[in-house]
């Protein structure tokens, strides 16, 4: 289930938000009643960007090699080419 709280919790109820996330349990923050930021443990983040940032280091290698640079144009274009849009 979401757990979703206003941002004032996490000085009023931080000891019950801290154990939520150190569960595995993100938490969805609110302020005047809009989404504003998710707190989640740092092995969480972790392990979403860690792939991330293989692939961009990898990317970063690939460019290094190869001297053809696309427009942003190119690359959507080829993209929505293959997505048939």
């Amino acid at each position: 289930m979401i757990d979703i709280r206003p941002v004032s919790d996490l000085r009023n109820h931080f000891p019950e938000i801290e154990a939520a996330v150190n569960d595995g349990h993100p938490i969805y923050l609110t302020k005047n009643g809009y989404g504003t930021m998710v707190l989640m443990s740092i092995a969480q983040y972790a392990a979403l960007t860690e792939g991330i940032e293989q692939k961009l280091d990898e990317a970063d290698r690939i460019a290094e090699e190869n001297p053809v640079r696309l427009t942003h144009e190119e690359v959507f274009g080829k993209a929505r080419a293959l997505l048939g849009k």
